[in-house]
């Protein structure tokens, strides 16, 4: 029987942890980790996603730090807030909320977090140590996808792990946690002579290409792990059931009799962004100040 992936479940287990950690950081050294998260604009999701992260570092008896820009902001404003958040010590993660307006160089805004900080994992000193090995903060989807795997799967190496998508924010990072599980990896893409058989390949198959459905069933090895990063929007004209409705990048109801287990589109992948996010953020809080990182923070 196919085993459905509950990272709602999961996450909710992993707030609770961090929750737990960081009454232990303010009873012990009186430490209140603070995460910053800047918002440019008024784009409907963000603000979504923005209001999630709000909402739950609060829960987690963290300091919660809001800044909200109008649309029209000049990418020098963003750089001066990154500054002025760089330089306060009350605030350990910073996170400025993607997609940008077009006028802004997201990748220089990002270059601008002190890597200390950056608890979404994006900077280029993140990306380096993440890849050599060091003491990286990872970006929070493939660390969320990581810790579904270690715990639904078990021990990983070995394996043989197929990622498709080569994204700097999911698809390389996670080619780089999975090598470090010694896992026998390949990152495939659009330009990958016959995808469907390098996924049959796969014991554990990460998708994150932001394709509705492109992933058939067909393409699964059976007793694969499947964990489906993508989240996507169909239309109800396109369907002709009459709503819209969300669908990752796996045609879930033809690999799931296949698979031996796989993450829902949506309450899969989904959840754990924001429990790793609070992870990340007790993480940096306590290498800031060269205290012990909590179990449930590593």
């Amino acid at each position: 029987m196919t085993t459905l992936i509950d990272g709602k479940a999961f996450a909710a287990d992993l707030r609770a942890a961090v929750g737990s950690q960081v009454a232990a950081l303010i009873a012990g050294p009186g430490v209140t980790p603070g995460l910053a998260v800047v918002l440019v604009g008024e784009d409907p999701a963000s603000q979504v996603y923005v209001r999630n992260k709000h909402r739950q570092t609060l829960e987690a008896g963290m300091n919660s730090f809001e800044h909200r820009l109008p649309a029209d902001s000049s990418q020098q404003t963003l750089l001066d807030l990154v500054a002025e958040l760089n330089a306060d010590d009350a605030v350990d993660g910073i996170l400025v909320q993607l997609p940008l307006p077009a006028q802004i160089n997201a990748q220089a805004v990002l270059d601008a977090i002190d890597p200390a900080k950056d608890v979404d994992g994006f900077h280029v000193v993140n990306a380096g140590r993440l890849a050599t090995g060091g003491d990286a903060l990872v970006p929070c989807t493939p660390l969320g996808c990581l810790l579904l795997l270690r715990h639904f799967v078990g021990e990983l190496s070995g394996l043989r792990a197929v990622i498709v998508g080569r994204s700097n924010i999911v698809g390389k990072p996670m080619a780089q946690l999975l090598l470090a599980e010694n896992c026998t990896t390949t990152i495939a893409h659009s330009r990958t002579r016959d995808l469907a058989a390098e996924c049959r390949q796969a014991d554990i198959l990460i998708a994150a290409v932001g394709r509705p459905e492109m992933i058939r069933g067909d393409w699964i090895k059976p007793g694969a792990t499947v964990i489906d990063v993508g989240i996507n929007r169909i239309d109800a004209a396109d369907r002709g059931t009459g709503k819209s409705r969300l669908v990752g990048d796996v045609a879930f109801a033809e690999a799931a009799p296949i698979a031996a287990a796989i993450t829902p589109v949506p309450g899969g992948v989904g959840p754990m962004t924001i429990a790793c996010l609070l992870r990340n953020t007790v993480t940096a809080a306590c290498r800031r100040r060269d205290l012990p990182v909590p179990a449930a923070a590593l």
